[in-house]
């Protein structure tokens, strides 16, 4: 049976320019997110300073995700178009880009991209573990990295919340300010305790402003036993922004991975 064609189109860099495809960590904690600010610092306009530190004149990065002011990546796909003549080998472009980044931010890996790659457009799925520091004392080591949760927490009722949450659902509940279309497919809603750290992991194509942030706050109502999973489908289906639980602090966010469908095995 023929495959179904990918409704994606190829992306291509102009004329005279090539893509890389970079891997990018930073701290969110100094940043105002990703993208560039006119009066703030984003991790788009200090990876671009980077670039221009090699005296090349490269477009802005682009990345799989535009991430909030506070949250963290772990390995954010990216991309940048430089000049066909810009001369540091790809193999090189890791530790020269890192000479001149701040210890916020990193390139943990540089490639040439494969023809028609857009981190952004061409991304199939956002990942994104928020965590808990489920623990009665606060833990130096983690302060800026998880959310401190002194009380106990119920996982099973996290997770059969969680479980009502998934699927392609209308999530107007749990966004903030949105003004575009909020129905969005939710793949993965899944709590992970642990002895120390739990892990909540959101996995989707793309998610409305603040989304991930308001469900993790829905399962922490869940988890103290103050939201059962039939309200939780209520509050869902209610499509109002005041009945689901607050948003969770950015700093215990943190955007893990992304997948690339069509160039699976080029890009991981």
């Amino acid at each position: 049976m023929t495959e179904p064609a990918d409704p994606r189109p190829d992306y291509q860099p102009p004329a005279g320019h090539r893509r890389l495809h970079l891997t990018v960590a930073w701290d969110g904690a100094p940043f105002a997110g990703w993208q560039s600010q006119p009066s703030a610092p984003s991790v788009q306009d200090t990876l671009h300073a980077a670039f221009t530190a090699l005296n090349t004149v490269a477009f802005r990065p682009v990345a799989a995700g535009r991430t909030d002011a506070g949250v963290h990546a772990e390995a954010m796909p990216a991309h940048v178009d430089v000049p066909d003549t810009f001369r540091v080998p790809t193999a090189k472009l890791a530790r020269a880009l890192n000479a001149h980044l701040p210890p916020t931010v990193a390139v943990l890996h540089a490639a040439e991209a494969p023809a028609g790659f857009h981190a952004r457009f061409s991304c199939t799925e956002r990942q994104y573990v928020y965590r808990l520091l489920a623990h009665p004392q606060r833990h130096p080591l983690w302060h800026g990295r998880a959310l401190h949760v002194p009380h106990p927490l119920d996982a099973d009722a996290m997770n059969a919340a969680a479980a009502a949450l998934t699927g392609t659902h209308d999530f107007a509940a749990f966004a903030t300010q949105e003004d575009r279309q909020t129905v969005r497919e939710l793949r993965v809603l899944r709590v992970q305790p642990g002895p120390l750290i739990w892990e909540i992991h959101v996995h989707g194509e793309s998610f409305l402003r603040h989304m991930v942030r308001g469900l993790v706050g829905t399962l922490l109502l869940a988890g103290q036993g103050r939201l059962s999973t039939a309200q939780a489908e209520d509050i869902l289906h209610s499509r109002q922004r005041s009945q689901a639980g607050a948003n969770v602090p950015a700093h215990g966010l943190s955007f893990t991975g992304a997948r690339y469908d069509r160039f699976e095995a080029s890009t991981t």
